[in-house]
């Protein structure tokens, strides 16, 4: 059974930065593509990055110019690096893996943004 694990949410003060962890159980090259996600409280979850694992990255407009997605074969894992961080993007970030046309999602990683 696949696992993706996301680690690294913390409470940070708005402008500040931080990167996530997600953690594979399988090698990266066995996915198609790998996407960051987030739910505020209240509101649905929305794709904030996405990186193809051959090819490209996509962003939400809102943290373009801000947030990065990479990888990390050796370690089988996708990083998130958010900077300038604000109050609005407190929420829940989720790491979300597609591999054989098969979804597999991480349980989450809390990030507060506030002073």
């Amino acid at each position: 059974q696949v696992q993706l694990v996301e680690s690294g949410g913390c409470l940070v003060q708005p402008g500040g930065s931080l990167r996530l962890s997600c953690a594979a159980s399988a090698s990266i090259f066995s996915f198609n593509s790998f996407g960051w996600y987030r739910q505020a409280p209240g509101k649905e979850r929305e794709m904030v990055a996405t990186l193809i694992v051959y090819g490209s990255t996509q962003y939400a407009s809102s943290v373009k110019g801000r947030f990065t997605i990479s990888r990390d074969v050796a370690k089988n894992t996708v990083y998130l690096q958010m900077n300038n961080l604000k109050p609005e993007e407190t929420a829940v970030y989720y790491c979300k893996g597609r591999r054989y046309d098969v979804d597999y999602w991480g349980k989450g990683t809390l990030v507060t943004v506030s002073s």
